[in-house]
């Protein structure tokens, strides 16, 4: 498999072994009907005889085709900001195919990503943390890197906003999950099963896999994004892995991304785990100093809040609204309301400010999206 072209596309070849002379016969009409399609459509065979009925669509295809151009139609009506997430969605993972089949990393790709977030983050913060919630659909591998990169150029650039590591930590997190991939095989054939505890130790060898893949394909990150990629899974008091490394031995860039990354993954559902509440999720690691730094708790939640943006939000009056805005203080100032409880199989798309609360009535909370069968919509 690699990539075709520059839409989205990838190629991917297929190798038939000790077939019957029969399949063989039928594998040759197939390769040659398309062959011919491929010709018709390109323009460089004429309409010398009937189209093959291996191309006519029948009612299944037709509307499939349909689903297609409705969703390329509303993708064009994508904020700029949500197009450039899932863009840089779909570029990890054109990354990951170069790795494993072309076997060399495109680190122009690579940081063309981390520059199209450190833009984002500099234009609208509140606006990506919002298109950030999009990612629902892509592998969770995917998801959980650019969400985690992105939060961490948001403190990053609040703290300084011309560091000159930013832009390497930033390179790191995206890499860091990039080994996960590079684990599937027989004893792990998925990354969406729910893992036995013999394939979750496998999973944690992610660090090492990505490194042997990074030195046989003869890249060295820098210092600052080598020290994401290795040691963004390790604990102040030692617990983490690949090393063990404790708290002297921890950059506070690792140990914010740490942080980050524990948060994250407590709020995202995750091998069969239901997600937590972001309260609670902050409650979880503020619990264990020993393992993360309580003041970079702090300073993560006087970002993001006890109310983030992009969480689902019930209020009193029976209604579900994703948070869209939260003011000064982190309190939810604009929403979109996508459903009222007493009318479950319904749906709305209605965007209210603070001051029209008062017709959903009082936040009680944020809730999680999967026990009320909702979730963002890209197309």
């Amino acid at each position: 498999m690699r990539p075709f072209g520059n839409h989205g596309h990838a190629a991917v070849g297929i190798e038939f072994i000790d077939m019957s002379p029969t399949s063989t016969e039928t594998l040759f009409h197939y390769v040659a009907e398309a062959e011919f399609e491929a010709a018709l459509r390109s323009g460089t065979q004429h309409n010398a005889r009937a189209r093959s009925k291996l191309f006519i669509a029948d009612a299944k295809e037709k509307k499939m085709q349909r689903q297609e151009e409705h969703d390329q139609v509303v993708s064009t009506q994508h904020t700029p900001l949500l197009r450039g997430v899932l863009e840089i969605a779909q570029q990890l993972q054109i990354m990951l195919m170069f790795m494993k089949n072309k076997h060399l990393l495109p680190d122009e790709i690579l940081y063309e990503c981390v520059d199209s977030i450190l833009y984002m983050v500099n234009h609208d913060r509140k606006a990506l943390q919002y298109a950030l919630t999009y990612l629902h659909d892509e592998p969770e591998w995917v998801r959980h890197a650019i969400q985690v990169a992105s939060q961490l150029a948001i403190m990053l650039i609040s703290r300084d906003p011309y560091a000159y590591q930013t832009r390497e930590a930033v390179a790191g997190a995206l890499l860091h999950t990039m080994g996960k991939p590079l684990l599937i095989s027989e004893e792990l054939p998925s990354l969406k099963i729910h893992m036995s505890p013999s394939q979750g130790e496998i999973l944690k060898q992610h660090v090492h896999a990505l490194s042997k893949k990074l030195s046989v394909l003869n890249w060295t990150p820098s210092p600052t994004c080598s020290d994401i990629i290795f040691n963004a899974n390790e604990r102040l008091d030692g617990s983490g892995y690949p090393k063990g490394i404790q708290a002297e031995g921890l950059s506070d860039v690792v140990r914010l991304m740490s942080v980050i990354k524990i948060i994250n993954k407590l709020t995202h559902e995750r091998n069969g785990q239901h997600p937590q509440q972001p309260l609670d999720a902050y409650r979880w690691v503020n619990s264990r100093p020993e393992a993360y730094e309580k003041s970079l708790l702090v300073e993560y939640i006087q970002h993001f809040g006890l109310y983030p943006i992009g969480s689902l939000a019930r209020f009193s009056n029976g209604f579900l609204a994703w948070i869209v805005d939260v003011d000064a203080k982190g309190m939810p100032c604009k929403v979109d309301v996508v459903k009222n409880l007493a009318f479950r199989d319904t749906s709305i798309d209605t965007v209210l400010f603070s001051n029209d609360f008062n017709q959903i009535g009082r936040l009680e909370g944020t809730v999680n999206p999967s026990d009320y069968s909702v979730n963002m919509k890209k197309a």
